[in-house]
């Protein structure tokens, strides 16, 4: 189906592009009902919503005219969330603007803000840029946005989410009241929602999301990891699936700093990119990518957001994303254009039931698996080796003759071999990996029958309501699971510290004398509970006839009142919580022999004793005092 636009100039644009066959969310703006009108358009990344809103655009900027007339001050506004978003954005209205005459100026953070302002002041029609400095150039006057026609927000929601709301609304406020506001969102949560209804009349509301989690050409695949082998699962994830290039996502800095480390060592090309990179650094990161320098990209959340990578084929969830809406717009990194994408979960046994809540919460049923073993892998190298032009593709004179000159030295096997090696020893060796397994708990429920029994394996996980959100640091966890569950150090495993919770492992042998220790209440408000799936000498919650590790999604571990009302910790520019000291389980100190509740220790006699001397006193005996 053709593209319904009705502009000479733009028509001709996307017919040099081979723009053949427009997306659902391009067929639904250009509609006829959606002529002239503010849209509310609930669209994922990659979907063609840029070209979309170009389109729309024209419709209120052109008309049936080919050309631009000049214009002194802008006529439309595209605000995007990140800087590489908005230059995204600004080359892809470079071509499709190309034959109208259109002066197109980018106002970003990061670029010379003087240089924009020539730009702006030579004249404008249409300006792309982030909300910080839009606001900027408004505030000293650089920016006049009297006269616009058209306001875009793209990806509204992440703007929210990076704490723009007040410069959208200054920027908003700025614009004159009867212009056509397009406003697009990969989700809709209740602010975007309130920003329409401030912001736009009478809006069409268009959702294009598809059935599949708002993305019908990315699978979601959900993989069994163990614990301490994350970063090994990562490793072989990459080799089986080969794409052109991929993102692993982590969710703090450090992590981001060790998974770069360790794929470098293993040969990967891969670059990093968190919060604490230099601009500078930031766009050399990204250049590699998109010249094909590096093919892996390991990213937090936050730095992530608004880059587009070419031939993107693959996602990787390290870290398990906070929500459904992040773990939509992780995965939207790729799968774009109508090209197939996979996104891969990486699941310990301890948060599978996180796991199953947020594929629930994009419509998505998990298929579970384990991770890719290195027997798979080099099977598909064999199979790729085959595949490969320097083998199916002719040979050159100089290739034949220098062949003919080896047949003659070596045997045909002898070559055949060597070529194997040597195609071989330009990839990243795969790891060995093991399958945790299916959870019996996960296998009854299947089946449809109850389970209160464990999972055979050499530990046992619990986990306890403390997180970084309460400044959880293993080195005041640790003491504290020790003597709430009578063990010792050697017989504490892996301690994973998340957000509200913080999971950890406890040897086999050690399971049944910790779970009598930690039911016993000892004024702490710290809630100790094995995981689910879990030795069937689970504690009972009071009141209830189920196991306290079997509680249904919808349930969650109690929280103290200190949790709710205590002030809230810091955060860093990647969500990561500051550690800190803990606001609770101070060691006890022991009450001398005969001091009773509330009495002093008895006072005796002051120590002889002279600790130092302060710096620039005149040496000599020190008296004591009486």
């Amino acid at each position: 189906m053709p593209f319904l636009t009705t502009n000479p100039a733009l028509a001709h644009a996307l017919a040099e592009r081979d723009y053949d066959n427009p997306t659902p969310v391009q067929l639904a703006v250009l509609a006829p009902e959606a002529s002239g009108r503010d849209l509310l358009v609930s669209a994922q990344t990659g979907s063609g919503k840029t070209v979309a809103y170009g389109l729309a655009m024209a419709e209120t900027l052109l008309g049936a005219e080919e050309r631009f007339e000049f214009a002194s001050v802008p006529q439309a506004l595209v605000v995007a969330p990140t800087r590489e978003l908005a230059l995204q954005v600004q080359r892809e209205f470079a071509w499709l603007y190309a034959a109208t005459g259109a002066r197109i100026v980018s106002c970003v953070g990061g670029m010379d803000p003087r240089q924009e302002q020539r730009l702006l002041a030579r004249g404008a029609h249409i300006v792309v840029g982030t909300p910080g400095r839009l606001r900027d150039h408004l505030e000293r006057g650089r920016l006049d946005l009297s006269a616009l026609r058209v306001a875009v927000l793209d990806e509204a929601d992440e703007m929210l989410d990076l704490g723009f709301r007040e410069d959208l609304e200054f920027i908003l406020d700025a614009t004159p009241p009867e212009r056509r506001s397009l406003l697009f969102s990969a989700t809709m949560p209740r602010g975007i929602i309130a920003l329409a209804k401030r912001y736009q009349r009478d809006a069409l509301r268009i959702e294009v999301a598809g059935a599949e989690g708002g993305h019908a050409d990315i699978e979601y695949r959900t993989m069994r990891v163990a614990p301490t082998e994350v970063e090994h699962a990562v490793v072989n994830v990459l080799r089986y699936y080969d794409t052109p290039s991929a993102i692993v996502f982590c969710n703090t800095r450090e992590t981001v700093r060790r998974l770069h480390a360790m794929l470098q060592e293993r040969q990967f090309s891969a670059v990093a990119l968190s919060g604490e990179l230099s601009q500078n650094e930031r766009n050399h990161a990204l250049q590699a990518l998109r010249d094909g320098r590096a093919r892996v990209c390991v990213a937090t959340d936050v730095a992530a957001r608004g880059i587009d990578l070419p031939n993107l084929g693959l996602v990787i969830h390290a870290d398990l994303p906070n929500d459904g809406e992040s773990l939509q717009h992780r995965s939207g990194r790729t799968g774009r254009a109508g090209r197939k994408g996979v996104s891969v979960l990486l699941v310990p046994p301890f948060r599978r039931r996180r796991a199953e809540d947020l594929m629930r919460a994009i419509g998505i049923r998990p298929s579970w698996s384990g991770p890719p073993t290195s027997e798979d892998i080099r099977k598909l190298d064999h199979e790729r080796m085959l595949r490969d032009a320097l083998i199916t593709d002719e040979p050159s004179e100089e290739d034949a003759s220098a062949g003919l000159a080896l047949l003659a030295a070596h045997s045909p096997e002898h070559l055949a071999a060597a070529l194997a090696r040597l195609y071989r020893a330009g990839l990243p060796a795969p790891e060995e990996v093991a399958d945790p397994g299916e959870p019996r708990a996960a296998r009854d429920r299947a089946a449809g029958r109850d389970f209160d029994g464990g999972s055979g394996a050499g530990s046992v996980w619990f986990r306890l309501n403390v997180g970084r959100r309460n400044n959880a640091d293993p080195k005041w966890l640790l003491p504290l699971i020790c003597r709430r569950g009578n063990v010792t150090r050697k017989e504490i495993g892996v301690i994973r510290i998340f957000d509200e919770e913080t999971a950890f492992e406890v040897s086999l042998a050690a399971a049944d004398r910790f779970i009598k220790g930690a039911r016993k209440a000892d004024g702490d408000d710290v809630v100790i509970e094995p995981m689910p799936g879990q030795p069937a000498e689970q504690p009972k919650r009071p009141g209830r006839g189920r196991p306290s590790g079997g509680l249904p999604p919808s349930e969650k571990p109690a929280r103290s009142r200190n949790f709710r009302n205590g002030p809230a910790p810091g955060k860093s520019a990647d969500g990561r919580a500051e550690r800190g000291k803990p606001p609770y389980e101070k060691p006890r100190e022991a009450r001398p022999a005969g001091q009773g509740k509330g009495e002093r220790p008895p006072k005796g006699p002051r120590p002889n004793t002279f600790e130092g001397r302060p710096k620039g006193k005149p040496k000599g005996k020190p008296t004591r005092r009486t």
